[in-house]
């Protein structure tokens, strides 16, 4: 598929003309959601993604975009391997804060930390979730079809957790080294705090910004698929609030 505009299930999908497109369109949907928060009620706040797939996305919402009410935002991310620290440049914190806090100067921004106890890490993130519900949740696809590390192993459509340890499955490490984030698959944490597929849906608005050629099967699997945790993005469906922006590579396998 080239280009265009039509549903999957509830949700909506653009097919962008290129990865330019993409992150403008996006960062632009992103900057009205974020004002339209702070008018209402004085706040935003946002969750962001990390990962080689969101840079072009995250380099227009922070430097392209007039606009961006960021110092009424507060700023989450999703996901932290355990035993990374905040320094790390593996690590998701160092993605974001290098990225969008440090650049944007955002009211607050909340980190999921990788070091101490897991089970109280999650407990704590939670309750952050829980006190500052999300106006706005900027994900990707994995290329295992993941949301967050919610890997289709792990994957709960109706987990009763909004936070939680997993074992990543090999696909999702193997992609942190293809990325370049890691040297070889053995270095790659095995395991992660993430935020679940039911409190990454639940935020007001739910963009999840996919290009590249890499992403063009689990992206056919999401929108055409059965909607299972075999492929955990097929959840966006479900959702009327979920915009999915493509471009031609990551829509090729689209028909239309």
């Amino acid at each position: 598929m080239e280009r265009g505009t039509f549903k999957a299930g509830d949700a909506t999908v653009h097919v962008h003309p290129d990865p330019d497109a993409l992150a403008r369109a996006a960062a632009d949907e992103a900057c009205a959601v974020l004002r339209a928060a702070v008018e209402v009620r004085g706040v935003a706040h946002a969750m962001f993604a990390t990962g080689n797939s969101q840079l072009a996305f995250v380099q227009a919402l922070v430097h392209e975009t007039p606009g961006v009410a960021w110092a009424d935002t507060v700023v989450f991310h999703m996901d932290e391997y355990v035993g990374v620290g905040p320094d790390n440049p593996a690590g998701f914190q160092h993605w974001i804060r290098e990225r969008i806090t440090e650049p944007a100067q955002p009211k607050a921004a909340y980190y999921v930390e990788g070091l101490g106890d897991a089970a109280t890490q999650c407990e704590r993130y939670a309750g952050l979730l829980r006190a500052h519900p999300l106006d706005l949740c900027c994900l990707g696809i994995g290329e295992n079809g993941h949301l967050a590390f919610n890997d289709p192993p792990v994957a709960d459509f109706a987990d009763p957790l909004d936070v939680k340890v997993v074992e990543l499955d090999a696909a999702c490490r193997a992609q942190q080294v293809h990325e370049g984030h890691f040297d070889a698959l053995d270095a790659v944490p095995t395991h992660a705090i993430t935020v679940t597929i039911p409190a990454l849906l639940r935020a007001g608005r739910v963009l999840a910004i996919v290009p590249e050629a890499r992403k063009a099967e689990p992206v056919r699997d999401a929108l055409t698929g059965p909607v299972a945790t075999s492929c955990p993005a097929s959840a966006l469906r479900t959702i009327p609030h979920a915009t999915i922006h493509l471009e031609p590579a990551s829509a090729r396998l689209l028909a239309g």
